[in-house]
C-alpha cells in the first residue's frame, strides 16, 4: 500500500480507502462485512470511510465493530453527518446542535474516543456558514475530532469556507469527498483547483461508477439480474451510465486494460490516481477478494501515452451528465 497526505495537514491516509456505502449494515452481513475489514486492514488499507446515514447508523457500529481488536493509533476513521437521523426538525442538517448530537452518536456507534475526519455530508444552505464551522472548530477543540472535511460542495462554498476560517482564525478544512471517476469528471471544472488552493484534498467516492468501470455491463443486453443495476431503480446515478455509447467506450477501455496485462477496475483507479490533488479513492467491496484486486491498483503506473489513450476514449462519450 502507498499513502498520501489528506490535504495540507500532516494525516496520512492510505490511497485506497475502503468505504460502507450501500453495502455493511444492508446488503453485507456483519461477518462477510468484518471479513472485509480485515482484509482490508491486512493489505495495508489504514483509511475507513463511513457516515451516520448509511443505514441509520448501522453501517457505523458494523465498522467499529470491525476495527475493536486494532491498536486505535494504526487506522484512520471518517464519518459524515447532515443527512436526516430522525423525524424531528432539528435532526438533520449542519447546525451547531445537530453536528454536537450527531458526534456524539457516532461516537457511541463506532465506539471510539474520537473521529479522525468529520464530514459535512452536503452543504447545508438553510445555516450560516460561520454557524457551522465554529461548531466544527470546537469539536476540534474538545478533541472530538481531529481534522475536518466537507463533501459534494461547490468551489464557490469551498472559498466562502477557507475565507470564513481565516478570518476567524478557525481551523482549516483539509478535504473535500466528491464523486469521480472517468464517467464522472465535474470536479475537474473548478473544484480540484479551488480545493488545491486553499489546502485541501480530494477523497473521492464511486471511483468505479458502481460497478460499471468493472466491465461487467455490456452494451446492448440486459443487467445481470444479481447485479445492483437491476435491483435498485432508485438509483438514478448508476441507471445514468446506462447508455450504449457509454458502456461501449468501457469496453474499449477494458482493451487497453488487457494490453496493459490489469484489470479493468485496476486502471480506473490507477487512472484517479494519477491525479496528485487525490489523496485517496474510496472502494465498496462485499468480499475480500474485491479488495485483494483493487489495491493493486497502486501499483499500476500509467504513461503519459495511455492516459492520452483513454481521454481520447472518454471525449467519445457527448452530453453525459449523470445525476448527482
Amino acid at each position: 500500500m502507498k499513502y498520501r497526505k489528506l490535504g495540507n495537514s500532516g494525516l496520512r491516509v492510505s490511497e485506497i480507502a475502503l468505504g460502507s456505502w450501500l453495502t455493511y449494515g444492508k446488503a453485507v452481513n456483519n461477518e462477510t462485512a468484518h471479513d472485509c475489514v480485515h482484509k482490508a486492514y491486512e493489505l495495508g488499507i489504514n483509511f475507513f470511510d463511513t457516515a451516520n446515514a448509511y443505514e441509520g447508523g448501522k453501517a457505523e457500529e458494523v465498522l467499529g465493530e470491525a476495527l475493536k481488536s486494532y491498536q486505535r493509533s494504526s487506522y484512520v476513521v471518517a464519518t459524515k453527518l447532515f443527512f436526516p437521523m430522525g423525524d424531528g426538525p432539528n435532526d438533520r442538517g449542519l447546525s451547531r446542535k445537530h453536528i454536537m448530537e450527531q458526534c456524539d452518536a457516532s461516537l457511541k456507534r463506532l465506539g471510539l474516543d474520537y473521529i479522525d475526519l468529520y464530514q459535512c455530508h452536503r452543504y447545508d444552505a438553510e445555516v450560516p456558514m460561520e454557524e457551522t464551522l465554529y461548531a466544527l472548530d470546537d469539536l476540534v477543540r474538545q478533541g472530538k475530532v481531529l481534522y475536518t472535511g466537507v463533501s459534494e460542495w461547490s468551489a464557490a462554498q469551498i472559498e466562502k469556507a477557507a475565507g470564513i476560517r481565516k478570518e476567524h482564525k478557525l481551523r482549516p478544512l483539509i478535504s473535500n469527498q466528491p464523486i469521480y471517476n472517468m464517467l464522472e469528471r465535474y470536479i475537474e471544472e473548478d473544484i480540484m483547483d479551488t480545493c488545491t488552493q486553499n489546502g485541501m484534498s480530494q477523497i473521492v467516492f464511486s471511483p468505479l461508477a458502481q460497478g460499471v468501470l468493472t466491465g461487467k455491463y455490456k452494451p446492448n443486453t440486459e443487467k445481470p439480474a444479481d447485479s445492483r443495476a437491476a435491483n435498485d431503480t432508485t438509483n438514478f446515478v448508476i441507471n445514468s451510465y446506462f447508455r450504449n455509447d457509454v458502456l461501449e467506450s468501457v469496453q474499449k477501455l477494458n482493451n487497453i486494460a488487457k494490453e496493459l496485462d490489469v484489470t479493468l477496475s485496476q486502471l480506473a483507479l490507477a487512472w484517479i490516481l494519477s491525479n496528485p490533488g487525490i489523496s485517496s479513492a474510496i472502494i465498496g467491496a462485499s468480499r475480500p477478494s474485491q479488495i485483494e484486486e483493487n489495491v493493486k491498483a497502486v501499483d499500476v503506473v500509467l504513461t503519459l501515452d495511455v492516459i492520452a489513450a483513454i481521454d481520447q476514449i472518454l471525449a467519445g462519450i457527448k452530453d453525459f451528465a449523470p445525476l448527482r
